[in-house]
């Protein structure tokens, strides 16, 4: 296994060569793939729709291609999901990941082409192995298991021949088959569909395994742990798998969850954050330490952005990677080799670097409180939440936040509702460092609450264990690509959930 070990970071390092081309040179390889995506784009039906065959450069494309949610698309996307081709994308599309990104509870169907997998989700796979071996020359993590928690996939209309599922369960199905080599648990475990019997079997399974590393969501991965403590009867993580070195996260903020993993996996640990999403594979972290990521810019994706926080624009107006700036907050558009054209993602980001580009996730286009004026994103939250656990040594498993409407005898308020694995002593005192770090973090909430005027203090109420849990299951929601909305501006799930935890 040592020989394995050498052989595959000798490999892994290999790529690093390529990364550091787009580095250098980011706006050239940006060029090159937009004109490889119009090319691949020009005799599908949307290509000849829009005329691809004239654009010549992003000018054109801007003016011809409007920008596209998910609605937009639908109608080609149901067609593909018909078993009919050559509609978005010039190849076989098959594969639909399925994502619960909407302001509805209706399912999004991501089309992705077996380019995706190739140029994108693989590609961003490897390099992210790539840049941690180099990162850390003496790893041992292929001496070992991976233990990755996918989600599943099945049928979605036979005839046709498509299949639905979690993007993570997508690509677990499409991996070589040496993969299966060095990764745990085997693949028609990690793909079941029932999330308690899963994490059950994983944890019976592993237990015996030598892991290395995991990959997963933190939310998912957290439960996996504590239950293989359960049943060994360890007191850590480290007395099951003494040889673990990496949690590769990504899909939620880690934030909530360090101080808990840290206390779980206890000495030396490496964490690396990814920027995986349905649509397509974003952004590694490339520093250890670091809190952003570099975007990666050779994986079949041509990036637009929206600054979002210029009060002067009616319309959207989108700019090409070369006029980004760093501290801006933007809206995230792409074209991918799957067919998503100038396709609004609905994630805000913030550049920390230009040379090389990097970012970091600051929220949801539609994941925010705005009900008075305040402008609360979910980078604000968590940044806030982070700062008053760790002054009142509380830890967080999970939490929503909505408004609380004005009343005739009061002003109005954000609700936080928070299932705590460590309460507060003092809940009042956490509720005022929260309120204190949301007032520096964001000017616009700091004004709301002058004197109570307008936004009076947070209200904070502690959840029973399960609450998020089983307001998840209530709604058939259990598994890797469903999340608790963290921020919303109305109160459906806050009162969903509070209800439940009544019954």
């Amino acid at each position: 296994m040592p020989i394995i070990n050498s052989v595959i970071s000798w490999f892994m390092k290999k790529r690093m060569h390529q990364i550091e081309l787009f580095m250098k040179y980011p706006l050239d390889v940006q060029d090159e793939w937009f004109k490889k995506l119009i090319l691949a784009g020009r005799f599908t039906e949307w290509g000849k729709k829009y005329d691809y065959s004239s654009i010549g450069n992003y000018t054109d494309f801007v003016n011809r291609v409007p920008l596209n949610e998910y609605n937009d698309l639908k109608p080609y996307i149901d067609r593909l999901r018909n078993g009919e081709q050559n509609l978005l994308w010039n190849s076989e599309i098959k594969w639909f990941a399925k994502s619960s990104g909407t302001t509805s509870d209706k399912s999004k169907f991501i089309p992705v082409s077996q380019e995706a997998l190739d140029e994108c989700h693989f590609k961003g796979g490897k390099d992210l192995l790539s840049i941690y071996c180099t990162n850390n020359p003496d790893t041992k993590i292929f001496t070992g298991k991976l233990l990755g928690m996918g989600g599943s996939h099945f049928p979605d209309n036979p005839e046709a021949g498509t299949v639905v599922g979690d993007v993570s369960a997508i690509i677990m199905e499409n991996l070589p088959t040496w993969v299966e080599l060095i990764r745990t648990p085997e693949l028609s475990i990690a793909l079941m569909s029932e999330w308690e019997s899963k994490i059950e079997k994983i944890a019976q399974i592993t237990r015996y395994e030598n892991v290395t590393n995991i990959t997963g969501v933190p939310s998912w991965t957290m439960v996996l742990l504590k239950r293989v403590l359960e049943i060994t009867g360890k007191k850590d993580v480290r007395e099951v798998w003494p040889n673990l070195e990496l949690f590769i996260h990504g899909g939620v903020s880690f934030s909530p969850y360090q101080n808990q993993f840290r206390q779980l996996i206890p000495g030396n640990m490496n964490y690396l954050e990814t920027y995986n999403a349905s649509e397509g594979f974003f952004g590694i972290q490339d520093r250890n330490e670091a809190d952003d990521m570099l975007l990666m810019l050779d994986y079949g994706i041509f990036y637009e952005f929206i600054p979002v926080d210029d009060p002067g624009q009616a319309e959207p107006v989108t700019i090409p990677l070369s006029a980004v700036k760093t501290g801006v907050n933007y809206a995230m558009v792409i074209s991918t080799n799957a067919g998503l054209w100038r396709y609004q993602i609905g994630d805000t980001v913030t550049f920390t670097s230009v040379d090389p580009y990097r970012i970091k996730i600051t929220g949801r286009t539609r994941n925010f409180i705005n009900a008075f004026g305040e402008e609360l994103i979910i980078d604000n939250a968590l940044k806030a939440l982070h700062s008053a656990c760790e002054k009142t040594g509380a830890m967080i498993n999970e939490f929503t936040a909505a408004p609380v409407y004005f009343s005739e005898k009061s002003s109005g308020a954000h609700e936080w509702l928070i299932e705590f694995e460590k309460e507060p002593e003092d809940l009042a005192y956490f509720t005022e460092m929260l309120d204190n770090a949301l007032k520096a973090l964001n000017s616009d909430y700091e004004a709301k609450r002058y004197h109570n005027m307008v936004l009076g203090k947070p209200v904070v109420r502690p959840m029973p264990y399960g609450s998020f849990y089983n307001w998840l299951k209530k709604r058939d929601k259990l598994g890797g690509q469903y999340k608790v909305p963290r921020l919303s501006n109305n109160r459906v799930y806050v009162d969903e959930i509070l209800a439940l935890a009544k019954e």
